[in-house]
């Protein structure tokens, strides 16, 4: 699995900012990963959490970016799953240390309360930053 494989999914009411970042991703390298929706009709969320975990434990991204109208939902159900860490981030700050110290592997932002410049700004501290490890990965180690 390449470091440059990006899955992405969210509902409807994350379908432009999902739009939007697919595109930047694209721009810059990333191979997508669109696991859907594919528009603004109503859908589920937990269904797209779902399949972001299943990409996820398949190995077929080493990280994803969930979307939905809040971006609340679809993290509570991406968290349900103990190979998921989705950190539901609103800044550049949040989303950095949501690496740095919690090593997220799914990056979540609300398509109705983010703009796209903050969100894409969010995503290229997401990809850019490492996991710090020390005491974090105890931290981590309870959690899993």
């Amino acid at each position: 699995m390449s470091k440059k494989i990006i899955a992405l999914a969210g509902d409807h009411g994350g379908y432009d900012l999902k739009t939007i970042l697919k595109s930047y991703l694209e721009e810059r390298g990333y191979e997508v990963l669109d696991l859907g929706c594919n528009g603004a009709e109503s859908v589920d969320y937990p269904d797209f959490a779902q399949v972001m975990a299943d990409a996820i434990l398949e190995k077929k991204a080493a990280r994803g970016v969930l979307v939905c109208g809040s971006g609340i939902g679809i993290s509570i159900a991406a968290n349900r799953y103990t190979h998921v860490r989705a950190a539901l981030v609103h800044d550049r700050l949040t989303a950095e240390l949501s690496r740095l110290h919690n090593d997220a592997n799914v990056l979540v932002m609300g398509g109705r309360t983010i703009g796209p410049d903050v969100a894409k700004d969010c995503l290229k501290a997401f990809l850019n930053t490492e996991f710090e490890g020390g005491r974090h990965q105890r931290r981590i180690d309870k959690m899993s």
